[in-house]
């Protein structure tokens, strides 16, 4: 129990969190009937846990350093719990929603100290033993997501994709209060909460901006004044950056090409490999009439094929420049969404595989490498801050990546359907809209346009991202202690990102 008591208890917390990005996916359609939940009310079901988590992580994470990282661990699994519960117990769509970020925040505490926690516990080789299993379990999270997603709708209901937490949840609080021994980082830093209340604004103005763009149109009053609003928050948290003592982000590393290439292309990892796959899983539910397990078996291949890449890669790959392997992966991602967007009114879903595979195959290339180029594009000094910023961005691009997706989806179906049945139909709304005598042909072939579309946008970001992360991370540095660096989370549909519906997030 001593020597891997800790590892169990951080690694329940991480599998939980991780999974509940995942597993949200395949629920939506369901979710949708049960609480009459609009498109945009869909989105932010998602979105919320997203940015809460990648708002919080960063501070989060220093406040954990000063008043103790297992005390702070603590306290985002009873949140986390506590807000699975107010999730499945919601009646309405508005306190999902509220419950979902709510999760976000306990999700940020349990993420932000789960690696310096196993840090602080295991040296050596048991270190690397012990952040191997952690990436193992990471990747298991996504990929089975979906499936446990679907099985949990069809049978109990969807209300038990949050129940499932609790006593999860009961065992990782006692295992961790048993085994994992406290640890605080350097003392004297105070925490940047101007600098986390400026950045957590601009995230949730943008978000909320593109999503009511959907509705509203991109130049009404409403949206330039969100707009707006981000753009204040993020010249506040500009200047506060460059005022405060210990800044959550040093914004002298973007003077860095291989910093900057990173976080580019971190923020288009999750937004072009998983944000249309909410999307997709309703196209599949709703249009094709699948069921939430076969939903979840349907997107299966990339989560599988990023899992098994990850693990052979990894190995194979050692030593290989990661600007190359990110470079190259996020091409594929890129390559592998284009691949997705030849869907007709005739198709259903054995058409997505070859890009879902090709997607995945990127995926796991992309996975592993990030994190540690992250690192080695930063003096050791800051390889703190670097991890915890890879993470925010990969997180901010799912939450991005959905509002923005979901408004071209939207946007091309109403080309050919009237702008509130376009809605509707994204929104899991087809069988009623085939109760008010709407053409199954009409339908098929407007969600079909509005996926391909999607992913056409999608692809384009993965495969621009690939040539930017080419050009600008050409550095060959390790990083510390890379050769110990597992694959890091998924997101976490993330996306911890962010399936976000199948994959590592």
């Amino acid at each position: 129990m001593r020597k891997w008591g800790p590892l169990t208890a951080v690694c329940l917390g991480t599998f939980m969190l991780l999974l509940d990005v995942t597993i949200v996916i395949v629920a939506l359609p369901d979710m949708a009937r049960a609480l009459g939940a609009s498109l945009s009310e869909l989105q932010w079901v998602i979105d919320g846990y997203a940015l809460a988590l990648a708002a919080l992580l960063l501070g989060i994470g220093a406040a954990a350093d000063r008043f103790g990282r297992r005390r702070v661990h603590v306290a985002g699994i009873v949140l986390f719990a506590a807000a699975s519960l107010a999730c499945g117990l919601a009646s309405s769509p508005t306190a999902l929603v509220a419950a979902r970020g709510v999760q976000g925040v306990g999700a940020a505490a349990m993420f932000a100290t789960t690696l310096p926690l196993l840090a602080s516990v295991y040296q050596g080789r048991e270190r690397s033993a012990a952040l191997g299993l952690w990436g193992a379990v990471s990747g298991a999270a996504a990929a089975i997501g979906p499936v446990v997603g679907g099985l949990l709708t069809e049978g109990p209901g969807w209300r038990w994709i949050f129940f499932v937490n609790l006593p999860v949840s009961v065992a990782a609080i006692w295992l961790t209060a048993r085994t994992v021994p406290e640890s605080r980082g350097a003392r004297g830093r105070r925490i940047d909460w101007a600098g986390t209340a400026a950045f957590a604004v601009f995230a949730g103005a943008v978000t909320y901006g593109v999503v009511r763009a959907g509705s509203q149109g991109w130049t009404s009053a409403s949206t330039l004044a969100t707009f707006g609003v981000a753009a204040l928050a993020l010249l506040c948290f500009v200047l506060v950056e460059q005022r405060v003592e210990h800044p959550l982000l040093e914004l002298s590393l973007f003077r860095k090409p291989g910093f900057v290439g990173v976080m580019a292309g971190a923020l288009a990892f999750n937004a072009a490999a998983f944000a249309v796959l909410p999307y997709t899983s309703i196209w599949l539910q709703t249009v094709l009439g699948l069921s939430p397990v076969q939903g979840g078996l349907a997107v299966l291949p990339l989560a599988a094929t990023a899992f098994v890449v990850a693990a052979v890669g990894g190995r194979l790959l050692h030593g290989v420049r990661p600007g190359l392997t990110i470079g190259v992966g996020l091409t594929l991602i890129g390559v592998g969404t284009l691949g997705q967007a030849v869907l007709s009114a005739g198709s259903s879903w054995p058409a997505l595989l070859p890009g879902l595979i090709v997607a995945g195959i990127g995926t796991g290339l992309v996975s592993p490498a990030i994190a540690g180029a992250a690192l080695a594009s930063v003096p050791p000094e800051r390889a703190g801050m670097a991890g915890g910023a890879v993470n925010t961005f990969r997180q901010l691009g799912y939450a991005f990546g959905v509002a923005v997706f979901g408004t071209v989806l939207t946007s091309r179906m109403g080309e050919t359907l009237s702008e509130g049945r376009s809605h509707a139909l994204a929104g899991g709304g087809a069988p009623g809209l085939r109760a008010a005598g709407v053409p199954e042909h009409a339908l098929r072939a407007a969600f079909a346009s509005g996926l391909n579309t999607a992913a056409v946008v999608a692809g384009a970001v993965g495969v621009v991202a690939g040539v930017v992360v080419l050009v600008l991370v050409r550095g060959d540095r390790k990083a510390p202690g890379a050769v110990e660096s597992p694959a890091p989370e998924p997101a976490r549909v993330g996306p911890a990102e962010p399936v976000a519906g199948a994959g590592v997030v």
